[in-house]
């Protein structure tokens, strides 16, 4: 049975009151194993942007905050680091088998915080977390190092260690899977870590670090929530974080790496895309239209970094295509996030509301172009306030647009014919970008052509599937540095390799 949620205490059980458990997670970190306020006792609100409603404070952390924090994590690691590797993945086993026992809990806070639909979004994510948990916590026997054939009398060889205390800051577009990929290999890996949650979705992420903090040696896995500048830069910059590991905008990734740069530590960056999706008129065309709808990731409301924003379709198939992506865009339904009904949520805040809405005023008013606004909406009038907008599928605009040139990240396409591969090829590449791209066809010499020349972290042919354990994630160009959700991830990003040398003469 679920637990009755009393004030200012959280429930050891799963809880669907996400209302009473988000006020029970008001203004508070996790620090040492135990949620406490911010130093300074300061918060900030949390709203619900389906709504408008203040569902919750988080605690404003700053720099005494991170203090507390980094202390208690560089603490808990040194004893961490002795647990046998494969113990550690047991333990973070465990923490996937819990999380995985409060997946319902956790994608109904999620979908009030963020705005996301429940069921094509938030609860999808939730699983996703106890999958990332429980992959790596497979992986505790594979932190190998080599023998080294040096000389026949000097026994050579590698080994993996932990780095320390891993810094990680996070965005707010899928805060639970991205805090998942950072803190599940860390772990494993023997380190201990502090995470800075995204100040638009503190309390889902915080839930989760409490869960584990049952599992895990107090001071293991700390939350801190707060704002770049008062607590995120204090964190980068602490000099007893040895490893930063950053997903977010290219702006402000270009500040963390310069950062973990002064003090000579290794860093992952994350950061944005302009996804190319390109369709071949030979092409499945009902498989690749339902592909557009999930790779623009539509019922996220297009607040993804592997959106497919630009889309580029055959001539002899465009005119069908564009006709049945936006009848199908248009048969979805937006409206309240926590409703099993609903297709598509809220864009996340006031201030992403209105730069989306500024690329779409622009679109629509360039000539010749034209935008098509699909789905409608919400009727009900406890949503009149909520930060809906329509999703738009743009034709006709320039290769030189803005809304062609710079990452959206909400439900905006613009599609594009061709009828050369190597036009749309090299279209495709001029980016600034490179996170991912798909190819549509049922060509496989072409696909992988294509997929080989694309200048991008991740390609994939005949589907664009979000972020999976097991296969590695990251970008090239200003993308990011560095890869994540794979082993190799773990081994090369929370890990430095020593090289022994015994002389058995």
């Amino acid at each position: 049975m679920p637990d009755t949620i009393i004030a200012g205490r959280t429930p050891t059980s799963p809880t669907l009151d996400e209302k009473a458990l988000a006020r029970a997670l008001s203004g508070h970190h996790l620090i040492g194993g135990q949620l406490v306020p911010a130093g300074s006792g300061r918060t900030f609100p949390v709203v619900n942007p389906a709504t408008g409603e203040e569902v919750a404070t988080a605690a404003l952390g700053d720099a005494s905050d991170v203090e507390r924090a980094v202390a208690a994590a560089a603490a808990a690691q040194k004893a961490w680091a002795k647990v046998p590797a494969r113990k550690r993945g047991e333990m973070v086993g465990a923490c996937a088998k819990a999380i995985g026992e409060h997946v319902e809990e956790l994608g109904r806070l999620i979908a009030l915080e963020t705005g996301k639909a429940l069921r094509t979004e938030s609860r999808v994510e939730a699983n996703v977390v106890a999958d990332i948990f429980a992959f790596y916590g497979g992986l505790g026997s594979e932190l190998k190092g080599e023998t080294v054939p040096f000389h026949p009398d000097v026994l050579s060889m590698t080994v993996r260690e932990p780095l320390g205390v891993v810094g990680a800051i996070i965005p707010w577009n899928v805060p639970m899977l991205l805090m998942a990929l950072k803190v599940a290999p860390a772990l494993v890996a023997g380190n201990a870590v502090v995470v800075k949650s995204a100040e638009e979705a503190p309390l889902a992420v915080l839930r989760i670090c409490e869960i584990l903090n049952r599992i895990l040696p107090p001071g293991l896995f700390n939350m801190l929530s707060g704002f770049g500048p008062e607590c995120g830069a204090p964190l980068v910059e602490h000099p007893k974080v040895r490893k930063v590991t950053f997903t977010g905008s290219v702006e402000v990734g270009r500040i963390v790496g310069q950062a973990a740069a002064k003090k000579l530590i290794p860093v992952t960056l994350e950061l944005g895309g302009k996804s190319p999706m390109i369709v071949f008129d030979d092409c499945d065309l009902e498989r690749t239209v339902m592909g557009a709808i999930t790779s623009m990731r539509f019922t996220r409301q297009g607040q993804s970094c592997t959106a497919a924003s630009r889309i580029y379709v055959h001539e002899k198939i465009f005119d069908a295509f564009a006709a049945s992506l936006a009848a199908k865009v248009d048969a979805m339904v937006m409206g309240d996030p926590l409703d099993e009904r609903t297709d598509i949520g809220t864009i996340i805040s006031g201030d992403q509301f209105a730069k989306v809405k500024g690329f779409i005023d622009e679109g629509l008013a360039t000539p010749g172009a034209t935008g098509r606004a699909c789905s409608a909406m919400p009727a009900d009038a406890a949503l009149k306030k909520g930060l809906f907008i329509q999703p738009h599928i743009f034709t006709g605009l320039s290769r030189e647009s803005r809304l062609v040139r710079e990452e959206i990240f909400g439900p905006v396409t613009v599609l594009f014919p061709f009828n050369d591969w190597q036009q749309v090829l090299a279209e495709a590449n001029d980016s600034e970008y490179g996170l991912a791209a798909s190819v549509w066809t049922n060509n496989l010499k072409v696909g992988l052509r294509m997929a080989h020349a694309l200048e991008a972290g991740l390609v994939q042919i005949n589907q664009n599937l979000v972020v999976q354990a097991n296969l590695s994630y990251g970008g090239v160009k200003s993308s990011g540095l560095g890869k994540e959700a794979s082993l190799e991830a773990m081994l090369e990003h929370f890990m430095h390799k020593k090289t022994i040398m015994v002389n058995m003469a």
